[in-house]
């Protein structure tokens, strides 16, 4: 074979540098005139696609916020509370009924003997010794909860199941207020605008609905200074009113509310706490009773020895011609529906 390669070889070649030279060319100007533009759709073809596609839907109007369903006790009725952002507050329901009366235990009002009712209050903070009330006590007494409870909800469950009338122990500034006593974080001051104290007053009244009321704590919560500014005081009643709810004051003798229904103790039961003057003072109960046709009296810190004493004499009260009544059965309830 010469030195240039045979003349058919030679041809070949110049085929194949022809056809890659061409194919080079091709592609250079397909990049230059980019891809093709799709044909436009025609308007009225684009109006009857838009017409043919589902509207979506307006968004939907957010619904009134309402209790969770099985957020709330069995004993508590759902027509009685409203939401707010502190829990279920209590609430006169529409059709006029009200927890003072819906939660109320009941009395014989044709009962003519002389009334003994009991107030048992410092419950919810020891879970055995609230346990024990709930147990050894008869239920027509009344049981009265701190509102700083925690996990209390089981027992206040338990004492409606017996029977038991249940109340909020409302924390109130005390005389001795700060030096001595602090009713907790949420307690009624007298330096805290109207405002303020009303906004506490929602978060523990939303503690644990179903209550016939509220009561005065005593303690260091006693309230004595609270309760001694007319204004604030008188607008607390009137708020617990609103809302369908008892006042009892824990001062005893103190002149009945005047902007809720309720009325004052009478004596201190468990002052001081001792067997003997829990029985001397249980006694001097059942003389007013007798006195004046009824009388209130307040256990503000439970104890074991008040429970066993409490259980012991009220067994023997009808022996004595007296009755064992509920709290609200000593107070002169509105009529159902009537302006508040």
């Amino acid at each position: 074979m010469g030195e240039g390669g045979s003349p058919g070889w030679r041809a070949l070649a110049g085929f194949w540098g022809v056809v890659l030279l061409a194919l080079a060319l091709t592609a250079a100007t397909l990049a230059w005139l980019g891809p093709p533009t799709p044909p436009p759709t025609p308007v009225a073809e684009a109006a009857s696609e838009a017409e043919a596609a589902p509207a979506r839907p307006a968004p939907e109007p957010a619904a009134p916020a309402s209790i969770p369903p099985g957020s709330l006790s069995p004993h508590v009725d759902p027509a009685l509370v409203e939401p707010s952002p502190d829990g279920p507050l209590p609430r006169i329901a529409p059709d006029g009924r009200a927890p003072m009366r819906a939660y109320a235990r009941p009395f014989d009002g044709g009962d003519r003997r002389p009334r003994v009712a009991l107030v048992i209050g410092g419950l919810g903070m020891n879970a055995s010794l609230t346990e024990q009330a709930i147990v050894a006590l008869p239920p027509a007494v009344a049981l009265a909860f701190s509102p700083y409870s925690r996990f209390v909800e089981p027992l206040i469950d338990r004492a409606r199941e017996r029977g038991f009338e249940t109340l909020l122990a409302l924390p109130m500034e005390s005389a001795g207020f700060p030096m001595m006593s602090d009713p907790g974080d949420r307690g009624l001051l007298s330096g805290l605008p109207l405002g303020e104290n009303l906004s506490r007053l929602e978060w523990l009244l939303a503690r644990y609905p179903g209550h016939v009321g509220v009561v005065g704590a005593l303690g260091p919560m006693r309230g004595e200074r609270f309760a001694a500014l007319a204004e604030p005081f008188g607008a607390v009643q009137a708020a617990l009113a609103g809302r369908g709810l008892l006042f009892f004051d824990a001062r005893p003798g103190a002149a009945a509310p005047a902007r809720a229904p309720g009325r004052s103790i009478d004596l201190v039961v468990d002052e001081p706490a001792t067997r003997p003057q829990i029985e001397a003072n249980l006694a001097a109960l059942e003389r007013l009773a007798r006195e004046r046709g009824a009388a209130l009296g307040y256990v503000g810190d439970a104890s074991p020895v008040a429970v066993q004493v409490i259980a012991g004499w009220a067994g023997g009260l009808e022996s004595r011609g007296l009755v064992l009544a509920p709290p609200s059965a000593l107070v002169r309830l509105p009529p159902p529906g009537a302006p508040r």
